[in-house]
């Protein structure tokens, strides 16, 4: 029931009662307005405590206490201070809490030490676990029994060590996320139903694991399409292979394979190129498109030439393609050199490039032709690589 503040107004010789305009709350808009106030009160601790403790930024952590509340400090304390005898840094427990908040009410003794000493029993030291779990907390909220365990199980078999285990995981913290007998060991099992070596799987789980946690149906299509290319499963490249076509959907791949055909490739060099170098095509069709015409337009390069020689284009253009080619251009401009090799410019590595253009020269020229190229280096460093500039180059 409402209750009603009435002013009493003389009027003539009648009382006349008004109502006012503002209510008495009655008690049950009085308790709502109380458990608000107490709630916006819990919020406003919790968003404290994630920014104070935790390291979190305002924004970060207004948008993590959506998703976790505590009233007293105690339960969040007992879990960062175990973190912190666990050898995580400042920056690695605010990732962590950024990314699964709900961790600061976890069990420190039921749920979080078992997993901790599990892994440490596999040879992880705490260094490497921090750096595992603050990139994929998730792993804390798995079964340690169901999945975990298993999980290490089947890598172990495949991978044979737990220093590649290791190895694995930090390069793709999930891999202990996926059902080891829905997905790794279906996947494993189509490559050596296909006539994948064994060492070629391990190869490719411990140094680009994210290759075989494609879904199986996927996996399978990318599998027979490999082979349909011409690679031979029982070489090392179909594996490559496997991991270029599976990091891209399809409609992308063929997006990526048509752009090559404005600088005049066929069907057989583009598919030349793919099974020569297949990671190339993991590249942007942006930045493809970029190198491509900086190396066709500016430097000479034949589309044919790039064809046989892919891995060109993964080369950094900052570091690499750019730097070069204006310390050739200027060789080239003051008749030091008369022609560019450009297998000796772009394919050696940056220890033979200077025995081959610098350091063949008698001490004084070497010390200049070497001020010319850091100059170029650093000319480099400061260009936009979005064809604009290049083209002014």
């Amino acid at each position: 029931m409402f209750y009603f503040l009435c002013k009493s107004i003389l009027h003539g010789k009648n009382l006349v009662t008004t109502p006012q305009s503002h209510k008495l709350l009655s008690s049950s808009q009085s308790l709502i307005l109380k458990y608000i106030s107490c709630s916006s009160n819990h919020q406003s601790f919790t968003v404290s405590f994630l920014k104070n403790e935790c390291g979190l930024s305002s924004e970060s952590a207004l948008t993590a206490s959506k998703y976790v509340h505590f009233e007293t400090p105690e339960k969040p304390n007992a879990v960062i201070a175990f973190f912190n005898r666990h050898g995580f840094t400042k920056p690695q427990l605010a990732r962590l809490v950024k990314r699964r908040p709900m961790v600061l009410t976890t069990d420190v003794e039921k749920t979080l030490l078992p997993k901790l000493e599990f892994f440490r029993s596999k040879g992880i030291s705490n260094p490497d676990l921090a750096q595992i779990l603050s990139s994929n907390p998730t792993i804390l909220s798995s079964s340690l029994e169901n999945q975990l365990i298993l999980s290490f199980d089947l890598l172990s078999n495949v991978l044979k060590s737990n220093e590649k285990i290791i190895s694995a995981l930090k390069r793709h913290p999930r891999l202990l996320n996926y059902n080891p007998n829905d997905v790794l060991l279906v996947n494993i099992n189509i490559l050596v139903d296909n006539g994948v070596n064994e060492c070629h799987i391990a190869s490719t789980l411990c140094s680009k694991p994210s290759t075989l946690t494609v879904s199986p149906i996927k996996f399978k299509s990318v599998v027979q399409e490999a082979k349909e290319m011409g690679f031979d499963p029982c070489k090392g490249m179909f594996m490559v292979a496997i991991y270029a076509l599976g990091s891209k959907a399809k409609p992308t791949l063929k997006r990526k394979f048509e752009a090559f055909k404005k600088f005049t490739w066929s069907d057989e060099e583009i598919s030349e190129a793919f099974r020569r170098y297949p990671s190339f095509i993991r590249l942007s069709v942006d930045n493809l498109m970029v190198t491509m015409e900086f190396l066709v337009n500016k430097m000479g390069c034949s589309p044919s030439f790039i064809a046989k020689r892919p891995r060109l284009l993964l080369m950094s253009m900052e570091k690499k393609i750019v730097p070069r080619f204006l310390f050739a251009r200027d060789l080239l401009s003051k008749g030091v050199i008369k022609n560019i090799n450009l297998h000796a410019l772009l394919e050696t590595s940056e220890h033979l490039f200077i025995e081959k253009f610098v350091n063949c020269y008698k001490p004084e020229e070497a010390s200049r032709m070497l001020k010319l190229y850091h100059e170029k280096l650093d000319l480099s460093k400061n260009l936009r690589m979005d064809g604009y500039k290049l083209q002014h180059l």
